[in-house]
């Protein structure tokens, strides 16, 4: 290998390990649902570090397709960043846009992740339904924050194995939900129908403009009582 930062196992399972250790901790998994999230989860990770500190088997694919285009696409540390080897991004590969949004993607998933179990936690104690923190806003934000670190992790560092492995991953998620959500109707009945027909699954809708001026009224209380014909209606309450 042109690169002693390849072939670095243990540095693989450190790594899968790292971050699958700190997802959980994040997502407390206790249900076969959520260990079966979780499993999705790792592995993605597993694929990714594989090819980041193991293997680069996607470089090696695409140098000897797209290496007389790419000059970039070596079988390096660098050369593994795709997105700025396709752009001809020459800087340093841990400044380049797509790093930065990655980290931005990625840290933005654990922190949806953790304020999404708070409000889950704080429901399941009171034997209640979760619709407040970001589940105001959708209905599974736990899943969007595990969803969200994997775009981080391709806007980082894309691989062949792990781009195809992401829309499957989608599909699991949502089946997962979808399992979720009857299990919720059964429990909460029209009370989360009332929910899901307000929230979306996923994606959150744009919230709607505020306008700054109150709606017209008919006319205020003291207008209609002194309008000409007109007396005010004797009180209701009784002397006491």
């Amino acid at each position: 290998m042109a690169d002693a930062a390849y072939g670095l196992w243990p540095l693989v399972v450190f790594n899968t390990l790292l971050f699958v250790v700190f997802a959980a901790s994040f997502f407390h998994p206790k249900t076969k649902r959520d260990w079966r999230a979780m499993g999705a989860y790792t592995a993605f990770l597993v694929a990714l570090f594989t090819e980041m500190y193991g293997t680069p088997l996607t470089i090696y694919l695409l140098g000897s397709w797209l290496g007389s285009r790419f000059p970039l696409l070596k079988d390096t540390h660098a050369g593994g960043h795709l997105w700025n080897d396709l752009t001809g991004w020459s800087g340093d590969p841990h400044l380049s846009p797509f790093h930065l949004a990655s980290y931005v993607a990625i840290g933005g998933g654990f922190w949806l992740i953790a304020a999404a179990w708070r409000h889950l936690h704080e429901a399941a104690q009171h034997h209640r339904l979760a619709v407040t923190g970001p589940y105001a806003r959708v209905r599974h934000p736990q899943y969007d924050g595990f969803l969200l670190i994997m775009i981080g992790f391709l806007l980082q560092w894309p691989t062949i194995p792990t781009l195809i492995m992401f829309p499957v991953l989608v599909y699991v998620y949502a089946r997962l939900a979808r399992n979720e959500e009857r299990d919720m109707a059964r429990q909460f009945g029209e009370e989360w129908a009332d929910y899901a027909a307000r929230t979306p699954a996923f994606r959150p809708r744009r919230r709607a403009p505020r306008t700054g001026a109150p709606a017209p009224s008919a006319a205020p209380p003291q207008q209609r009582d002194t309008e000409p014909g007109l007396s005010s209606p004797p009180s209701r309450r009784r002397p006491r």
